[in-house]
């Protein structure tokens, strides 16, 4: 995955333009990371907190190898951040943006879904 950080590309160091080309292929990446249910559910955990990898592998029913590759991929494709406490990583959302993503895209099913979606009724 390719990411631009002020118009350098953080792989190779070198200058590349912003297009709305970059951009798209960008939020495409962005999806497909999105596209895996135990990483929405991951990212959905993380709202507004901070969790471990054994704490989300509970949450989500899954073992905790396999919740730390998700947290790799979504690391990789900064949309979490960590911060260590002795052995213990904590994950959070990367910034205000995933939460906001997250709870869109789950508002949107709800809309593919239901006649009157859930989040409307409250």
């Amino acid at each position: 995955m390719t990411t631009e950080t002020t118009g350098t590309t953080e792989t190779t160091g070198t200058a590349v333009p912003p297009t709305p080309e970059a951009d798209l292929e960008a939020a495409v990446d962005v999806l497909r990371l999105l596209a895996d249910p135990t990483r929405l559910r991951i990212l959905e955990l993380l709202e507004g907190r901070e969790l471990s990898v054994g704490t989300l592998a509970g949450l989500v029913g899954r073992p905790a190898p396999a919740v730390s590759q998700h947290l790799a991929r979504l690391r990789a494709g900064r949309l979490v951040q960590t911060r260590r406490d002795g052995v213990t990583v904590h994950y959070r959302h990367a910034n205000e943006h995933v939460g906001t993503l997250v709870r869109h895209v789950l508002h949107q099913a709800e809309h593919v879904r239901y006649e009157e979606p859930p989040h409307h009724r409250r």
